[in-house]
């Protein structure tokens, strides 16, 4: 991307999140997100479906066929093969500019949107695409109080919402900046996660780390037939792979899971405005860990994901899980406090033989014992655990902890473990640490070239890591540099002398200003 476009980019960016926070008002910002990215969302598909039958038409002969200018009772007519191709149908009354641009005289703006947000989801019954739209807009309250407390006071609110939304400079469909749309979700929900501290953290994986754990599972491949993260927050690492990749490069497209419902609705709202059409995305939303989706699926080729840490589950207080095909194997549950490890079986359980799975876990995974042990042990001796990744400290937000990656395979060519430590490949950004493309590349660059670099990278045979108990934290086997400095005590010592010299000789200088001044007051 040129200068000029990235500097386009940093203005928009900028301007939307003052827009977000002067709309919010008194709404705590990580609430008010789904109204902005609600908004977001309808007016992305109201000139996406516009574009799409504009285009039909006008191919078709009808030159200057505008589809937001037609009555309602003649769009009636293109409904049925629309949702066949779309998804999903908007009236023309009901397009987002339409709607605008009615809505500071419309008292009922509330009950109009309320009336076309079902609508659209309406329009979804019975077609493939139902579950894609099911409650998409159940987070967009539009009767909320946090709104304000009146019906007068909430309208207004919302045609201030309209109208900022509708003035992001975002580009026409035909320029092909489609991604702006993608890319301001992006941000929004980058500045939403750092201003709400852990409780909007916990759903948002940093850029860097999502690309960086896109490209490790996509190292070696040029295309895939699906991609997979089992708790995928709003998507945004999951969205990724095709910018590593390119979306026409994933055949059958994204699926994931999540199981808290507003992130969910915000998960398949990410998806539309990348530009991802239902059939090529199943996000479900549930406990991935106790009733998990796409258990018939085939096999996934690239999963990515960041787990919530050590999160309470079910364990062995659930006695069905113990002969669970994904738990079974290691013998033994992660603990009932530490849902890590069972996260990390649960993906191994739906990687594809050829697969590779990259996923960011708490560091006291590598080597606590008990029940973790044994599943390391299992991880180990049945030589899936590819590559382990200690990195930089405070690169998430709400939490400052330094986290690690796994990288997990099921066809390695050897024996042995990679140990990476990347603690110092980091660049200070703001109040956190962020990775460049120069750290990301240096660690790309270890993974695939699996050689030791002397206090960066060390091969490690599998044999020694169950000899040292099946401990896999990277500082066990990655020594660290010694930056501590060489010192000559010699010259230390005469330097102290020299110092205590020059401070007595200072003292004496003082007492002899002192008592000539006590000798002049007398």
């Amino acid at each position: 991307m040129n200068n000029n476009k990235e500097a386009e980019r940093a203005e928009l960016h900028k301007t939307i999140w003052r827009i977000a926070n002067d709309l919010r008002g008194s709404v705590d910002g990580w609430d008010f997100k789904s109204y902005v990215l609600g908004m977001l969302f309808y007016r992305f598909i109201s000139e996406n479906l516009t574009a799409y039958l504009n285009t039909q038409e006008r191919s078709a002969g009808a030159a200057s066929f505008d589809y937001a200018v037609l009555s309602d009772a003649d769009a009636e007519q293109g409904r049925t093969e629309t949702v066949k191709e779309k998804g999903f149908y908007i009236l023309p009354s009901h397009l987002f500019a339409n709607v605008r641009e009615r809505a500071r005289q419309n008292a009922n703006l509330n009950e109009t949107l309320s009336r076309v947000f079902k609508d659209i989801e309406g329009s979804a019954i019975g077609a493939d695409s139902e579950d894609n739209f099911k409650g998409l807009f159940d987070d967009l309250d539009i009767n909320s109080n946090k709104l304000g407390p009146t019906v007068g006071k909430r309208n207004e609110k919302l045609v201030k919402l309209l109208d900022a939304i509708g003035d992001l400079p975002l580009g026409s469909f035909s320029d092909h900046t489609i991604d702006l749309f993608g890319d301001a979700y992006e941000y929004l929900m980058q500045m939403y996660a750092s201003t709400a501290g852990k409780s909007g953290g916990e759903f948002y994986t940093p850029q860097e780390v999502s690309e960086l754990l896109a490209r490790i599972a996509v190292s070696g491949k040029t295309k895939l037939n699906k991609v997979y993260d089992p708790a995928c927050g709003s998507g945004s690492l999951l969205l990724k792979f095709a910018k590593v990749l390119g979306q026409n490069k994933i055949r059958q497209g994204f699926f994931g899971q999540e199981i808290n419902l507003t992130t969910y609705n915000l998960c398949r709202i990410n998806m539309f405005l990348h530009d991802v059409n239902y059939e090529k995305f199943d996000i479900a939303h549930g406990d991935t860990l106790t009733d998990p989706a796409h258990w018939d699926d085939e096999p996934f080729e690239a999963i990515v994901s960041n787990p919530p840490y050590s999160i309470r589950w079910d364990g062995d207080a659930n006695p069905l899980l113990i002969n669970d095909p994904r738990f079974a194997p290691a013998g033994v549950l992660a603990p009932k406090s530490k849902a890590d490890l069972a996260f990390t079986m649960h993906i191994l359980g739906w990687l594809a033989t050829s697969g590779t799975a990259a996923i960011v876990e708490f560091p006291g995974v590598l080597y606590r014992g008990g029940a973790e042990q044994k599943i390391r042990q299992y991880l180990i001796d049945n030589n899936y655990v590819d590559t382990v990744i200690q990195l930089p400290p405070d690169l998430f937000f709400g939490t400052t902890i330094a986290t690690c990656i796994i990288v997990l395979k099921k066809s390695k060519r050897d024996n042995a473990t990679l140990f990476i430590d990347a603690t110092t490949e980091f660049v200070h950004s703001g109040n956190k640490n962020k990775l460049t493309e120069a750290n990301q590349q240096k660690i790309l660059g270890a993974f695939v070239n699996r050689k030791d670099v002397e206090h960066f990278a060390k091969l490690v045979d599998n044999g020694d890591i169950a000899a040292n108990g099946y401990n896999i934290a990277v500082s066990s086997y990655v020594e660290q540099a010694n930056t501590s400095e060489m010192v000559d005590i010699r010259a230390l010592n005469a330097k102290i002398a020299d110092i205590v010299a020059r401070q007595a000789e200072l003292r004496t200088q003082i007492d002899a200003i002192v008592a000539d001044l006590e000798r002049k007051r007398a």
